[in-house]
């Protein structure tokens, strides 16, 4: 996919001066002619000229030497760099090239932000507090006691439950619901269907059934989380659900009655977290992992793809697997269940020559 902006073009030699410090080197000099416009960015296999792409490491040696780009970003590495410098490609080299081609993706594109108005067919009580620049888009429902902080964007759709505090430049996008006594940060994304708020799973067995504990509790986004597509993060009996900041959240994901967040943490999509999980900062969890029940998982901490969370995971320890163990046993078990065939018949031919049988 190619982000392009005719109505926007730049010298190479203004991008690269915007990624400031992080440069480590480019390909021009004083008296170099090759300076190309650039009006977009594009994945390097995906590139066409006067558009700008990126390459990590030696296994995009190949796409360098088909890539239709004009510039790209590389990793200070003088094998790439010649490759580049073979096709008359104009590059630059920084660290962290991925990072540096986000920065540079924000040059050509930002995201849609209609003006500050409220449509006529939104329903807000009187008791609301609105700042200013706030943006509410068609149908939405606010109801009484919200909080609507400075420049925030609401989009259409969407419902907000007494209450409700949202932060300065918080974005709700279409048909989200943000449910009562819910606290939102400032610079958070809510994104389409998402529910913050909403009642935590909590039943109680008698002889009659499931009596339902009502959910007093409240959910605590702080500032900088994003929350993807069709997520829920419920609130808890008593007490509350708290996401720390800078923490992203993928779609499909669950985040149970009373959990607690640390900060910059990102959850893949399909991630469940059951009631009382607690987890640290800038801990990892991969596509469809499942956290049970008030199991902790410390600071920096990893947990792979479908990886199931019974018990504690120690701070900065990487597991795999279900029930969860520690990533390197679960790579010898791995490859000790891949052979387990291989061993069943040397097993039946050391019986078939000791005169065993089955």
């Amino acid at each position: 996919m190619i982000v392009n902006s005719t109505a926007f073009v730049m010298k190479f030699s203004e991008i690269i001066e915007k990624l400031g410090s992080s440069v480590v080197a480019h390909s021009l000099t004083l008296d170099s002619d090759n300076d190309p416009e650039i009006g977009g960015v594009a994945a390097i296999d995906d590139a066409t000229p006067n558009t700008i792409s990126y390459a990590e490491s030696n296994k995009f040696a190949v796409l360098i030497g088909s890539t239709a780009a004009s510039a790209l970003i590389l990793p200070p590495n003088e094998d790439l760099h010649a490759k580049a410098d073979a096709r008359g490609i104009a590059w630059v080299a920084v660290h962290h090239p991925r990072l540096a081609f986000a920065q540079t993706i924000a040059l050509y594109y930002q995201p849609f932000k209609p003006a500050p108005v409220i449509h006529p067919t939104a329903v807000i009580d009187p008791s609301v507090q609105i700042a200013e620049e706030v943006s509410i888009g068609a149908n939405v429902v606010i109801q009484s006691g919200a909080k609507i902080g400075a420049g925030a964007v609401i989009h259409p759709n969407v419902v907000i439950y007494p209450d409700v505090q949202i932060g300065d430049r918080t974005v709700l996008h279409a048909n989200c619901s943000i449910q009562e006594r819910t606290r939102i940060g400032a610079d958070c994304v809510i994104h389409c269907g998402a529910v913050i708020g909403s009642e935590g799973f909590g039943f109680v067995p008698t002889r009659e059934g499931w009596l339902k504990m009502e959910q007093s509790g409240c959910t605590v986004l702080e500032d900088g989380v994003e929350v993807g597509c069709n997520s829920a993060v419920d609130r808890p009996a008593v007490g509350e659900t708290r996401i720390g900041r800078n923490t992203k959240i993928d779609n499909l994901v669950q985040i149970g009655h009373g959990v607690k967040v640390g900060e910059a943490c990102a959850f893949a999509s399909g991630c469940g977290l059951a009631g009382g999980t607690q987890i640290g900062d800038r801990v990892i969890l991969a596509g469809q992992v499942g956290v049970g029940n008030n199991a902790k998982m410390g600071d920096g901490s990893v947990a792979s793809a479908k990886a199931g969370v019974l018990k504690d995971v120690p701070r900065g320890q990487t597991v795999s697997g279900y029930p969860a163990i520690e990533h390197k046993v679960f790579l010898r078990a791995a490859a000790m269940y891949h052979r387990s065939y291989e061993m069943y018949l040397s097993v039946k031919q050391i019986k078939k020559h000791l005169g065993i049988n089955d």
